[in-house]
């Protein structure tokens, strides 16, 4: 079986030996059935951990996903509020790639840690009580927020960048430790590119394209 593997994140060195050094031992023992059990596990670890290249489009006026997985969610933050923003949620699942990306450029001017539970990802709970990772991205046009969400599986939310960092459109930012979910709140100048039900590729897929003052003023008008 062929992996699609052109990199892999280091995060998934320790678990990789730690199914391989068992496969060796069993092997040496002549007990093939579990040796070979352990190196499939091995090699699954390389798999999840996979850190595939990417060709990120260009432009200032548009959010691509910051991650793998499908749409769980498009909807307005709050509903009673005149131009809501509105939050895409992206579930990724085992099988997905779950290295994360700047979904648009600019500078972080806020990197929050929130310990929380750890509920289904799917489920729209897991936007508020599980732990997650709060970042605000500041761009040349408009700011983002994008939240890291651990899932059932996924203990462990991974980013790799420090508040006042500036990061490129696309740019790798961290990663997610098995299933887990991903929030996107963008504000009410951004047009949503996606809808419930669709795939998306992180760093590769247009979620969000920023409207400009004079296509706002056409819309209101």
């Amino acid at each position: 079986m062929r992996f699609p593997i052109s990199a892999m994140a280091r995060e998934g060195i320790p678990f990789i030996i730690l199914f391989l050094a068992p496969a060796a031992i069993f092997f040496a023992l002549g007990w093939w059935v579990a040796g070979g059990g352990f190196l499939f596990l091995a090699a699954f670890m390389a798999f999840f951990f996979r850190d595939p290249e990417r060709r990120t489009p260009s432009g200032d006026d548009i959010i691509v996903s910051p991650a793998d997985g499908r749409v769980v969610m498009v909807g307005p933050v709050d509903e009673k509020v005149e131009n809501p923003a509105t939050q895409v949620s992206i579930f990724l699942s085992p099988l997905d790639v779950h290295i994360n990306r700047s979904p648009m450029a600019g500078e972080l001017t806020d990197v929050v840690y929130k310990p929380g539970a750890f509920h289904v990802a799917s489920r729209p709970i897991a936007s508020v009580e599980n732990e997650q990772n709060v970042v605000t991205v500041r761009g040349p046009l408009v700011t983002i927020v994008f939240r890291q969400i651990a899932g059932l599986l996924a203990r462990r939310v991974v980013f790799w960048k420090e508040k006042g960092d500036r990061v490129a459109l696309g740019e790798r930012v961290g990663l997610m430790k098995f299933s887990s979910r991903m929030d996107v709140v963008m504000p009410a100048e951004v047009e949503v590119l996606v809808q419930r039900g669709d795939r998306v590729t992180g760093g590769v897929t247009i979620i969000g394209r920023i409207r400009r003052p004079l296509e706002r003023m056409k819309d209101e008008g």
